[in-house]
């Protein structure tokens, strides 16, 4: 097994408004994930998946609106995140691992009739995942986010990249804070950075933007299999992307025009935020989540 790093539990004491209990699943690997789970066991599940370099810390603002809607939330933290295993060294991550360590958590969940809200990498995640077993998943809220497959990178994306690549710091929180239009406190900002206290614990979030697959990518030709489900997909597929995200800006149109459940739902929305909307707007992302769940229903 890979060399990996667990972040001791001390990290994670006292963090603001998350009172939340932790639950573990460990992998075939070795590798063990973290999960929160909360609300009714036999409530709809609503699987909240985080991106880059984030965790589960980022749905706090959403998790119990959800939950007071009669919803079973679950918010995994990917491998590499938060309080998950952490692989010590850049090239021993790919997009592929990524999506083969949730799916295992999720067949071992035996989760169905899922609505999935995601945002960031928990898109790249998790639309793989309603690709590979469409049948378990109800509905789909998309906040910045996408599937790409090799388009050219946005300018500002080139950026971010390159700087994950050759800053020699990498401060996480800063980082959130900076795409975020809310002032985040000192102690948010500090639960941010709790996940990651050795450079080596960085290396999952220093190589995920060199993994999507914006350009030549050896992910690509998944990516497209995935779009073909997903253009078959006719449950429904709400976009909530903010307004003020440079690099997802405009990323819902071609899911409006490819994914037949995004079509012709009335639920689209704009959000009002940077990057991170659960931050800036958690009120209206759950909104959107719960619309959306009630819709899957009828």
């Amino acid at each position: 097994m890979p060399l990996a790093y667990r972040t001791p539990d001390s990290r994670f004491a006292n963090l603001p408004d998350y009172p939340l209990k932790p639950h573990y699943h460990m992998l075939r690997e070795g590798l063990r994930v973290h999960y929160l789970d909360e609300g009714p066991r036999d409530g709809t599940p609503v699987l909240m998946m985080h991106g880059e370099p984030s965790w589960s810390y980022l749905y706090r603002h959403m998790i119990g609106p959800v939950v007071e809607a009669g919803y079973r939330v679950l918010a995994p933290d990917l491998i590499g995140f938060g309080k998950s295993d952490k692989l010590t060294k850049k090239a021993e991550y790919s997009y592929a691992l990524h999506v083969a360590w949730m799916r295992d958590w999720l067949d071992a969940m035996d989760l169905s009739n899922i609505v999935l809200a995601c945002q960031d990498w928990g898109s790249l995640v998790g639309l793989r995942l309603v690709a590979d077993t469409p049948d378990r998943f109800a509905a789909v809220v998309l906040a910045n986010g996408g599937l790409p497959a090799g388009e050219p990178a946005p300018e500002a994306f080139r950026k971010w990249r390159t700087f994950s690549k050759r800053s020699p710091v990498f401060p996480i929180g800063r980082i959130l804070q900076q795409a975020t239009v809310r002032e985040l406190s000192k102690a948010e900002v500090a639960a941010y950075d709790a996940p990651f206290p050795t450079r080596a614990s960085k290396a999952g979030a220093r190589i995920f933007p060199s993994l999507v697959p914006l350009g030549a990518n050896e992910a690509v030709p998944d990516q497209l299999k995935a779009w073909e489900v997903l253009e078959g997909f006719d449950k429904p597929f709400t976009c909530s992307f903010s307004d003020r995200d440079p690099i997802t800006r405009g990323g819902d149109a071609k899911f409006r025009a490819r994914v037949p459940g995004a079509k012709d739902n009335p639920l689209h929305r704009t959000l009002r935020g940077h990057h991170f909307i659960q931050e800036d707007d958690p009120e209206g992302f759950a909104a959107a989540v719960i619309e959306t769940a009630k819709r899957a229903e009828v």
